[in-house]
């Protein structure tokens, strides 16, 4: 393949670090190259280095004549005036970018939402990334350079943005380079990775998942003294092989490898220990809603309904934003009231919140870590072992030598873990994590799911990182059109669910032009007969679903495995109920 790109020798230094040290690298076409490395260690040095953005201290960057690059850095550079059309595609006519099959999916896909003659300077900063990042997919570019294009995208707009640049790259001309801690969209988009630590670059070959693998290899040949992170790796390893087989199939993976290094490895998490220990600490009760329903003025926000949480119950929230989640993560926390139905919450249940916000930050901003650490009284237990708030801390990144700044000075990702251990040292049985990956890297997010592995709790996630979700949680829910409903199919269940969504305002409108005859009058009778029998159905499970939060609020809190059985006919009495909903809706639309 031709060489596009490349660097010999880079030297880049900062005050009081080297960032990269003797470095060359090169980009040929076909290659999509994901950038991996913990905060602060040169990964959005090195793509803008490559791209010219700034030049290194020493060694030279080479470029095939008149090569066209595009960059999405993290710098807000969009123009301050002017209508979101012109932003993303400047004085074309209308007739050109419309006819423009590319230039029309980068619109529906990053600007679906947003009115293209809208004023730039009336948009949010999650908007104009969007906008920002629409305007360098509608350019003509060999190379596309991408640092943290999946900021401010949910999981819907993360799976078009990854199909995008599959399709865009699938004939092998071009190259893309990509930073982002997104490991999901790194394994659906990355042909290589480069992992840059300690000054230097690391190659390998394949996605995330395939790095992963390698860089257990790696660690075991070398036999190096690393003992902690190899276990942490060995352990996302097992997960990847166990918990999501579709990835074993990734091009140069080498799954004969991967099973035998993790042949003896144990499941990430021991579930029937977990709900021993999340039963002995929160009791039967946690948090049930009751035909519990959230209205403001005239907009109901979240329809009536009804969820018992469980003790030990790991679940995923999704839903696009504005859709009610944070609406129902207040209700189970108590600072929404429900305009409909109540919540009741166990005697026992003690609920931490970890949000955006950093608020567990607010009272020892002007302290110091050292400082804060030494005001806690607690320890944590990880997986049999009991550790200290600086062990923990250490756990999750922190040098001893970032120990003495003060927590106002940290960057946000520090900020997010120290958040983390302070809201696990005051010991909640029931965790909610709103958005838990802002500003941490794939190795900080490996280190925090390994300490969520052990944690016995209640533990709720909202998140439009698809990795994260399928990694640290045992189900999924989604909030749909104000309605709260069960996903037995997972992410892949969702996405389906929303393009029916939004697909159908557009039938709707199609309908007049497009309609065939109307149903017969047997074609009526037998769809209202359906339906009635339909409607009959739900209220019988209904009741079969109520009957069985009957016996489960009265069964043996000690008989974990008939609890789980419990849970699993519950599942299946839910799972029947949505896909009755869905043929009941569908009916309703045919007769009117």
């Amino acid at each position: 393949m031709a060489h596009l790109l490349g660097a010999e020798n880079l030297h880049v230094e900062f005050p009081a670090k080297v960032v990269l040290d003797d470095v060359t690298v090169g980009i040929s076409d076909g290659d999509r190259v994901g950038i991996v490395g913990r905060n602060g260690d040169g990964k959005s040095t090195l793509m803008k280095v490559l791209m010219g953005r700034t030049t290194a201290d020493n060694g030279r960057v080479t470029r095939r004549s008149d090569l066209r690059v595009g960059m999405l850095s993290q710098d807000d550079d969009l123009p301050m005036e002017g209508s979101v059309r012109s932003a993303i595609v400047g004085d074309a006519p209308e007739h050109e970018w419309l006819g423009d099959a590319r230039i029309r999916d980068v619109l529906a896909g990053l600007t679906g939402d947003l009115s293209l003659d809208a004023d730039v300077a009336s948009l949010s900063g999650g908007q104009r990334r969007r906008v920002a990042l629409a305007k360098l997919l509608v350019g003509e570019w060999d190379v596309v350079a991408l640092d943290e294009p999946t900021n401010h995208l949910d999981v819907e707009g993360i799976t078009w943005l990854a199909g995008h640049l599959g399709r865009r790259w699938a004939q092998g001309q071009g190259a893309l380079l990509l930073v982002t801690h997104d490991r999901w969209f790194l394994d659906a988009v990355c042909t290589r990775m480069w992992e840059v630590h300690d000054g230097i670059v690391d190659p390998f070959e394949g996605g995330y998942a395939a790095y992963v693998l390698q860089r257990v290899e790696r660690q075991r040949q070398r036999e190096v003294a690393e003992e902690k992170r190899q276990n942490l790796m060995r352990k996302e390893l097992a997960w990847l092989r166990r918990g999501a087989p579709a990835r074993t199939s990734k091009p140069k993976f080498r799954i004969e490898a991967a099973n035998e290094l993790i042949e003896d490895e144990p499941p990430v998490r021991d579930s029937v220990q977990l709900a021993q220990m999340a039963t002995s600490r929160l009791g039967k009760d946690v948090v049930d809603l009751l035909d519990a329903g959230v209205t403001y003025g005239d907009r109901e926000i979240l329809k009536p309904l009804e969820w018992r949480i469980a003790p030990g119950e790991r679940t995923g929230i999704l839903g696009a934003n504005g859709a009610g989640k944070s609406t129902l993560l207040g209700l189970i926390a108590g600072s929404v009231k429900p305009t409909t139905g109540r919540v009741k919450t166990g005697k026992t249940v003690k609920i931490a919140y970890l949000d955006q916000r950093l608020r567990e930050l607010d009272a020892v901003s002007h302290l110091r870590v050292r400082e804060v650490l030494a005001a806690q009284k607690s320890s944590y237990v990880s997986g049999g072992k009991e550790l200290t708030p600086s062990q923990l801390l250490e756990r999750l990144g922190f040098r001893s030598s970032e120990l003495s700044t003060p927590v106002k000075d940290l960057s946000g990702g520090q900020k997010r873990r120290l958040q983390l251990l302070l809201v696990l040292l005051d010991e909640p049985n029931v965790l909610i994590l709103d958005e838990p990956s802002n500003d941490l890297d794939t190795d900080m997010l490996a280190a925090m799911e390994d300490l969520l592995d052990s944690w016995p709790g209640t533990l709720l996630v909202v998140s439009h990182d698809r990795y994260l979700i399928e990694r640290v949680t045992d189900q999924q829910y989604a909030v749909l059109g104000g309605r709260f409903r069960h996903l037995p199919g997972g992410i892949d269940q969702y996405l389906e669910l929303r393009a029916a969504e939004q697909a159908q305002p557009a039938q709707k409108a199609a309908a007049p032009a497009a309609a065939g005859p109307e149903l017969s009058g047997a074609e009526r009778r037998a769809a209202e007969k359906e339906l009635s029998s339909i409607e009959r159905r739900l209220e019988t499970l209904n009741r079969k679903i109520a009957g069985v939060h009957d016996r489960m609020a009265t069964h043996d809190a000690d008989d974990y495995a008939g609890l789980s059985a419990l849970n699993d006919e519950l599942r299946e009495l839910q799972g029947e109920v949505d896909g009755l909903e869905e043929r009941w809706l569908e009916l309703g639309e045919l007769v009117g």
